[in-house]
């Protein structure tokens, strides 16, 4: 009997969903036509420089999609289905402080672990449950409705968890049941035709549209769906002479001298999409709403936890000057407090103990008795680094993608309090252990240094156990340039 593996489940759910949402929404197509159009002339301008955070392959093939749910009870469902799909809860991500845009949600993202696995299919889901209990933007009428509606609704039938369940156990399903939970997975995801209440979709959209998205109607959907491009800017200049109306500001990280680091996201603007509502008397009517956009994404090297912190430092700075110099572009003032605080190389990178690499023993090493300590082994061609790549997300542009497609004038009321949501609360509300993607990146940056320490019969020593501090970013940077990024 043929089996069908969680493996190959996740790739032909994640290829599902792209066919369903292309459906959904056309603009989409365009997205991944250019995002596909831009890798390739990459590839042809960097050469083998363009694959060091992925192949071609997996770049253009990579997705992450966004969906939201209102209770834990339906977030520890979904995290059975992608259970079933070897995807696994990953990062804590509490938007309800989040700037510009506060939104009342936590988030984590569920995902493959294992390097051999996302090789094969990274796909991700950016899964999002609403607080209703946060009195910041819920009342206690408004709430105590919202809480009442998201318990009488059902998102996922049974079948679909039995069968979420028993792949899970197995590993595998037969390949007659796996296209039963393809099918039904699918459909759990698809946008839905139901009549949405009027009333009540306006009455939770006074305090935020993703709130009404999430308990203004009784089903769940795909919010986007990511493609991975090489050259986001690149992009973003073609589908602005495409016609498509891009966000004025590409989120994360600015466009700089040295590599990309971590994650910038852009998506077009969201899109009135038709649907019908249940008006007070019970007539139905035709109307739109504007919830879902088309995201894409340039991903780039994990940063340690120091790199974190220089990370954060250079937010700050450029939040600061910024504000010194309002009439100065804010992408220019990035890259000129980047270029200023952040090494450009990933050579300096990996010195400074800032960024995450694994070590790889040359294939032809030099002659000679081999040095002693990583930097030299590094520096004489005994030692090549590889940069991990980021798989995981950034709050802050989390939050800038929806307060641009989505600003609204939301409710929200700094006074009063809101309930504790943490790490540990999400991994009790599912049921299963968080992993923390920080730790993942160094245990696997260590696991490469002491194999090739066994390898080489050499004890060495980890960047960030030795490397310089990291300096504080300048206050007044110099101005942008544009010279070539190296690498």
């Amino acid at each position: 009997m043929t089996r069908v593996s969680t493996t190959q489940l996740r790739c032909r759910f994640a290829e599902r969903l792209s066919s369903l949402y292309s459906v959904e929404v056309p603009a989409y197509n365009t997205l991944v036509d250019v995002s596909r159009e831009v890798n390739e002339r990459v590839l042809r301008r960097d050469g083998a420089t363009a694959e060091q955070l992925g192949s071609l392959a997996r770049v253009t093939s990579e997705r992450h999609g966004a969906i939201r749910v209102g209770t834990a009870a339906e977030l520890g469902q979904v995290a059975r289905i992608f259970g079933a799909l070897g995807m696994h809860p990953a990062g804590f991500y509490d938007l309800r402080d989040a700037h510009p845009l506060p939104v009342p949600v936590v988030s984590t993202a569920f995902r493959p672990l294992a390097r051999e696995e996302l090789a094969q299919n990274p796909f991700r889901m950016f899964t999002s449950v609403l607080v209703p209990e946060d009195r910041r933007f819920f009342d206690e009428e408004l709430g105590s409705r919202l809480q009442a509606f998201l318990a009488a609704r059902q998102l996922f039938p049974d079948e679909l968890l039995i069968l979420a369940d028993r792949a899970q156990e197995h590993g595998e399903l037969a390949a007659a049941t796996a296209e039963r939970f393809l099918d039904l997975a699918t459909h759990a995801f698809a946008l839905s035709s139901e009549p949405v209440d009027r009333a009540w979709y306006a009455a939770l959209e006074q305090v935020s549209v993703v709130a009404a998205d999430i308990g203004g109607v009784q089903t769940t959907h795909l919010n986007h769906l990511t493609p991975r491009v090489l050259d986001i800017d690149e992009l973003h200049r073609v589908m602005t002479e495409r016609g498509i109306v891009m966000l004025d500001e590409i989120q994360g990280p600015p466009r700089w001298d040295g590599p990309d680091v971590l994650l910038r996201q852009t998506s077009f603007r969201a899109l009135a999409e038709p649907r019908t509502f249940r008006e007070a008397d019970g007539t139905l009517r035709q109307g739109s709403l504007r919830v879902r956009f088309g995201e894409v994404e340039a991903r780039g090297v994990a940063l340690s936890s120091s790199g974190r912190v220089r990370y954060e430092q250079l937010v700050q700075a450029v939040d600061r000057v910024v504000v010194e110099d309002p009439g100065r572009p804010r992408s220019e003032i990035a890259a000129a407090v980047w270029n200023a605080g952040m090494p450009n190389t990933y050579r300096e990178l990996e010195r400074q103990g800032l960024a995450q690499f694994t070590y790889r023993v040359a294939d032809a090493v030099p002659a000679g008795a081999a040095p002693h300590t990583r930097d030299e082994l590094i520096d004489h061609g005994w030692l090549h680094i590889e940069p991990i790549v980021y798989e995981d997300f950034l709050p802050r542009s989390a939050a800038g993608i929806f307060s641009s497609n989505l600003s609204d004038g939301a409710r929200h009321d700094d006074q009063q309090g809101g309930p504790l949501r943490d790490a540990a609360w999400l991994a009790a509300a599912i049921g299963r252990p968080l992993h923390v993607p920080e730790d993942g990146y160094a245990a696997e940056s260590a696991a490469s240094l002491a194999s090739v320490s066994e390898r080489l019969g050499i004890v060495l020593q980890s960047a960030k156990e030795h490397g310089p501090s990291a300096p504080t970013p300048p206050p007044s940077p110099p101005a942008a340039t544009t010279s070539p990024r190296p690498r």
